[in-house]
């Protein structure tokens, strides 16, 4: 098992542009957790992400619809799973995570056993005004082997 990746920003273009590379190497099938605190970066991450799978719509939280769906050269299905906290639903989270799209789950230690056992765990922190603290925990060979490649 590989050790977690850190990587600094120091601008939110940055960090755009950190999601972007990540998501030109990622697969369908791909599960992404992401956390963080309130205005740590987790909607720019994302909305890196989104670009660098070649989706072109606005990307905001999904926190009023659990599940936003995007069209790329990859679906992106954004997952928002905070409201669920107090329900036992299961919004046929298999359905997404075994589909043709990656997926990425904020708040996702609320659903930790509905998650697949390969995952890129990420958290965003602030380590300064404008610069942040990104964290990769790679769970499974892929995303071992994605994070090598990140690095190269």
């Amino acid at each position: 098992m590989m050790e977690r990746v850190e990587v600094e920003t120091h601008s939110p273009e940055e960090t755009h542009e950190f999601a972007i590379k990540l998501a030109e190497k990622l697969e369908p099938k791909d599960v992404i957790t992401l956390e963080g605190d309130l205005g740590a970066g987790k909607t720019t991450f994302t909305k890196g992400l989104a670009k660098g799978l070649g989706i072109t719509r606005n990307v905001n939280s999904p926190t009023f619809t659990i599940i936003k769906e995007y069209k790329g050269r990859l679906p992106l299905y954004h997952m928002d799973v905070y409201r669920l906290n107090e329900s036992d639903e299961d919004l046929g989270f298999d359905e997404y995570f075994e589909g043709e799209g990656v997926t990425v789950v904020e708040w996702a230690n609320l659903i930790a056993d509905y998650l697949p056992e390969e995952r890129l765990i990420i958290s965003i922190t602030r380590s300064g005004d404008h610069s942040r603290k990104i964290i990769l925990q790679p769970v499974g060979a892929r995303f071992n082997q994605l994070c090598k490649e990140l690095l190269e």
